[in-house]
């Protein structure tokens, strides 16, 4: 039997010094202390009276975009007159007229944008004049919803958690997706409705709008992943400690 300082050995065995339940005590404590220091300080960062009202003031605006989209669906189906719409398929094209405009000795008179109105309009036209209106209403309205959702995720819940990973991604694929189809709905539509009225203009698939969102999207979409990781391998390290 060979003995040594610190230890006991016994052939090929050795025993180490055991650690004492009062120490394994003070690690459970630090661990849920270092929790709750975590929440609470993640929560009084995020718990301010301007993201209460950004909170507010997107939820009041979903609201008002989703009330905007019932309403002009419901007067445009039920308004009789006539469906107008502007194209610029004749974009610099010289004025015609009988009498001179009111311009000076050596101007040139150009049209940049041409509008078209149908007097007792189809169906179709009219749906078609909805398309051309409706989709960019809907859109803002979902996405201001998912983005009030998301503020109370964190006021409620904090910054760093499950929920808030998820809302983010949620944000994101609605953006990523939706603004490529309801550009191309409002984009075709228009289209369409330009050809009814002038087929010489011709109807072709168009997207319309402000497609860089696509880039916001993907990118909310690309961090609500990387934020879920780390609420997993935060929860994850706390389970070991």
């Amino acid at each position: 039997m060979v003995m040594k300082r610190g230890s006991r050995t016994f052939g090929r065995i050795m025993v180490f010094p055991r650690v004492g339940s009062a120490a394994t005590c003070r690690l459970s404590i630090w661990s849920t202390s270092l929790r709750a220091y975590r929440k609470t300080i993640g929560r009084l960062v995020v718990n301010t009276r301007l993201t209460r009202t950004l909170a507010s003031v997107t939820f009041a605006l979903a609201v008002l975009c989703g009330l905007a989209f019932a309403g002009t669906a419901v007067t445009h189906m039920l308004d009789d007159g006539a469906v107008c719409v502007e194209t610029g398929f004749w974009q610099n094209a010289r004025l015609a007229s009988e009498e001179p405009l009111p311009i000076r000795k050596g101007v040139d008179a150009a049209a940049s944008a041409t509008r078209l109105c149908q007097d007792d309009p189809s169906v179709a036209q009219r749906a078609a004049d909805l398309g051309n209106e409706l989709p960019w209403l809907l859109f803002g309205a979902l996405a201001l919803l998912l983005f009030s959702r998301l503020l109370n995720a964190v006021l409620e819940q904090g910054p760093f958690t499950e929920a808030v990973s998820r809302r983010l991604s949620a944000l994101g694929w609605l953006v990523t997706v939706g603004t490529p189809v309801a550009g191309l709905v409002v984009g075709w539509s228009h289209s369409w409705l330009v050809a009814s009225m002038a087929p010489i203009v011709g109807s072709e698939p168009t997207v319309a709008g402000p497609q860089a969102l696509i880039l916001a999207g993907l990118a909310a979409v690309i961090m609500g992943k990387i934020m879920r990781e780390g609420v997993r391998m935060r929860e994850d390290l706390e389970g070991t400690i």
